[in-house]
C-alpha cells in the first residue's frame, strides 16, 4: 500500500482523488496539416483517465512559431481547439480533470518548421551548441540554427499569443492549464543567462530575466484564475541546451515571485529526467529541485522524474511533494494509478515509439486485467 500517494489533495477548485498525475508527454501524433487531436489522441487520453485524477496533455504550441518538431498538436487553430475538444469531452466522461500545457520551443526549432522557412525566434542569437541536433520538418538529421533575437517590441505579441492560447484551451473545455518553463524551451531561454544576453528591459539581471515568465504567467492567469493555472520549472535541467551555472538565485526569484499569484501548482522537473526524452538520464550526487524548493513554495508542489510508486509515496510522506508526475510508465500503463494502488506488475515502456506513428506503443498497451485474461 501507498497511503501518501492514494490520499486525496485540493488543488485549486479541484478535489484529487489520488496524486498520480499523467506528466505532459510529448507523443507527435496529431493530424497531420492541421495539427489537431483527433480521434486516437481522445483515446489515449481517455484510457489514462480516472475519476478525481488529474491528466497533463501534452505540450502545445501558441503560436506557428513555437514547433520544432512534426505532428505535434497546436493551441491555436479553430481545428485544433475542435480537436481538443474531443479530448477533453473523453476525459470527462471518464470523470477525469485535464489540464492542457502551453508552450514555444524558442531556439529548439529549425527553420523547416517555420512560417516562411525563417529562422525560430529566441531572446538572443544564440544557437544550440554541442553535438545536439534536431531533425528537420522532412525527417533529416540537422544542425540547430542560430536563431533570430526578438525585438523588443515583439515580446508583449508571444504574451498575447499565450493569453489567446489560454482562452482557446478554456474553449476546448480543459479544466486548467500549464504554463511550460522548463527544458530549454523559450521561457527558460529568457530565464538563463548563457540564452539571454539582451540588454533591454527583458536581459541582464535575474529580475529582468524572469518578466517574461511572469508576464506570460499574468496573461494567463487573467484567463484562467490562479487557481486553474500550474508552472513546470526544471532549475537543474540541461535538456536542449539549458543550464544555469548557479540555479538558486535565478530559481529563488521565479519561485518566490510566482508565489504572488497563488497558482494551483508548482511542477518542478528533478535533475534525473533532463534528458527530456532524448534517453534514460541517471544523475548521481544532483540536488534535488522540489526538496531545495519546497520550503520556498507556498502552495501545491508537484515533482515529476524518474519516480516510482516507493519513491513517489516517500516524497509525500516526507513532504517534500504533494502530488507526483508519471511520464514513461504512465505511457506503457494506462491503469498505472490501480496498478500502483494494488501493488500489480507495471508493464515495461518502450522508447523507439514513444514519438510518432500510430496505435503501437500509444493506445495498444493493455490495462492489468485485461492481461490477466489473454
Amino acid at each position: 500500500m501507498l497511503p501518501a500517494l492514494f490520499s486525496p489533495l485540493k488543488l485549486g477548485p479541484f478535489e484529487l482523488a489520488h496524486r498520480v498525475v499523467l506528466a505532459p508527454l510529448t507523443r507527435m501524433r496529431a493530424e497531420p496539416g492541421t495539427l489537431a487531436p483527433h480521434a486516437l489522441n481522445a483515446e489515449y487520453y481517455a484510457q489514462r483517465a480516472t475519476p478525481g485524477g488529474l491528466l497533463i496533455a501534452e505540450a502545445s504550441p501558441v503560436l506557428p512559431t513555437g514547433f520544432g518538431n512534426p505532428n505535434v498538436p497546436g493551441i491555436y487553430s479553430g481545428a485544433q481547439v475542435a480537436g481538443w475538444k474531443r479530448v477533453t469531452d473523453a476525459v470527462h466522461a471518464k470523470g477525469g480533470i485535464i489540464f492542457l500545457q502551453l508552450w514555444h520551443v524558442g531556439r529548439v526549432s529549425h527553420s523547416s518548421y517555420q512560417p516562411g522557412a525563417a529562422l525560430p525566434i529566441a531572446p538572443s542569437a544564440i544557437a544550440i551548441g554541442g553535438n545536439l541536433k534536431t531533425m528537420t520538418a522532412d525527417g533529416k538529421v540537422a544542425s540547430y540554427e542560430t536563431p533570430r533575437a526578438l525585438e523588443t517590441d515583439e515580446i508583449p505579441e508571444i504574451v498575447t499569443a499565450y493569453r489567446r492560447a489560454a482562452h482557446n484551451a478554456m474553449a476546448a473545455g480543459f479544466d486548467g492549464v500549464e504554463i511550460h518553463g522548463a527544458n530549454g524551451y523559450l521561457i527558460e531561454q529568457f530565464l538563463q543567462s548563457h540564452t539571454n544576453q539582451r540588454t533591454d528591459r527583458y536581459g541582464g539581471s535575474i529580475e529582468n530575466r524572469t518578466r517574461f515568465l511572469l508576464e506570460v504567467t499574468q496573461a494567463v492567469v487573467d484567463v484562467w484564475g490562479a487557481d486553474r493555472v500550474g508552472v513546470r520549472l526544471s532549475p537543474y535541467g540541461i535538456a536542449n541546451g539549458s543550464g544555469e551555472p548557479d540555479p538558486m538565485p535565478l530559481y529563488t526569484r521565479a519561485v518566490e515571485a510566482l508565489n504572488s499569484f497563488k497558482l494551483a501548482y508548482l511542477h518542478l522537473l528533478e535533475p534525473r529526467s533532463s534528458g527530456a526524452g532524448r534517453a534514460d538520464v541517471d544523475w548521481q550526487n544532483v540536488p534535488s529541485a522540489m526538496v531545495l524548493f519546497r520550503p520556498i513554495w507556498k502552495g501545491v508542489l508537484m515533482a515529476a522524474g524518474g519516480f516510482v510508486g516507493d519513491t513517489a509515496n516517500a516524497a509525500i510522506a516526507d513532504g517534500h511533494a504533494d502530488v507526483v508526475a508519471f511520464g514513461r510508465y504512465f505511457i506503457s500503463n494506462p491503469d498505472l494509478p490501480r496498478r500502483l494502488a494494488h501493488g500489480f506488475p507495471l508493464t515495461p515502456y518502450h522508447r523507439p515509439t514513444f514519438y510518432g506513428g500510430a496505435e503501437k506503443g500509444y493506445t495498444d498497451y493493455p490495462a492489468y486485467d485485461e492481461m490477466a485474461e489473454a
